[in-house]
């Protein structure tokens, strides 16, 4: 069943983007990212903390503060000289929910290797990338197959990622069908322009081509909204939900994420509750179950 959203979703919207807070961004992951100020430190420093934002907020920026805590005061420095031998000996102990010190240790050679190979992590994705494709559904199947073709033997003793290994957790597929939530988010935070909440960091992708990062929130709002009539949080899911957003924005279509999405994070929104209806932007579009008669 096609979805169309409300005719006046577009002007409640722009209203949200325009106020979305910095208070809000201080309990996003990609605030971390903010606490470099070179382009080549928040590049690395993005990829790692997309990794690891899955969980609570609180866990995630606990795990983060320690992660970057370890590498300094450059992330990408620390990166290029990265030893995995070491590293495992350094990181031993580390555990984020189901990632251990092996999983970190792959992804910091996994961005070695990229730097090495292409200068970047920008030039390796863009080894893939086509700017006449809608989206960046294939360059994303491509980048990660990418990733998880590199040798990480120094990581986990073979050639290939071992079967029980959850590091290709952080590298997930479009072409399995996965939201690639992370992913999307990692793209949308250097891809489109710093507005003090992104960072504006890369140039060879168009902001037109970005998928929203779908999670649990947007997936709720978004349904609210009628920006979606699907159930699963899948690449269908999002591609159909920025398909929709294009509509109202065919140049920036998740400009609109991080704003809403943290009217579940930071303003309580939870589909249940009636009290953060009372001050929320779109309530009066949304046909959520947190929407009550009379507010």
């Amino acid at each position: 069943m096609s979805v169309s959203p409300p005719p006046d979703l577009k002007s409640l919207l722009d209203k949200l983007y325009a106020g979305q807070s910095l208070v809000h961004l201080e309990n996003d992951p990609l605030s971390l990212c903010r606490r470099f100020a070179s382009p080549e430190d928040r590049e690395v420093a993005a990829l790692i903390a997309s990794a690891f934002s899955y969980g609570s907020v609180r866990i995630i920026l606990k795990t983060l503060d320690g992660i970057f805590g370890a590498l300094g005061s450059s992330p990408r420095r620390f990166v290029e000289q990265f030893d995995p031998k070491r590293g495992l000996r350094s990181f031993a102990g580390f555990r984020h929910r189901f990632n251990d010190a092996a999983d970190l240790c792959a992804l910091l050679l996994a961005t070695r290797l990229m730097l090495e190979a292409a200068g970047s992590i920008e030039a390796f994705f863009l080894q893939g990338h086509d700017t006449r494709e809608e989206d960046v559904t294939r360059s994303l199947t491509t980048f990660s197959a990418a990733v998880l073709a590199q040798e990480y033997r120094t990581v986990f003793g073979s050639n290939t990622v071992p079967a029980n290994s959850y590091f290709p957790f952080f590298f997930p597929s479009p072409a399995s069908g996965s939201a690639c939530k992370r992913l999307c988010m990692f793209l949308r935070w250097l891809v489109r322009t710093d507005d003090g909440i992104d960072l504006g960091v890369w140039s060879g992708v168009s902001p037109s081509q970005l998928v929203v990062p779908v999670d649990l929130h947007i997936r709720r709002i978004a349904r609210s909204l009628g920006l979606t009539s699907r159930n699963q949080a899948d690449w269908k899911m999002a591609r159909e939900i920025t398909a929709r957003l294009r509509e109202l924005d065919p140049d920036d279509p998740v400009k609109y994420d991080f704003a809403l999405c943290h009217l579940g994070i930071s303003e309580g929104c939870d589909g249940k509750r009636s009290e953060p209806c009372l001050t929320c932007g779109v309530a009066p579009v949304c046909s959520g179950p947190s929407v009550m008669p009379g507010l």
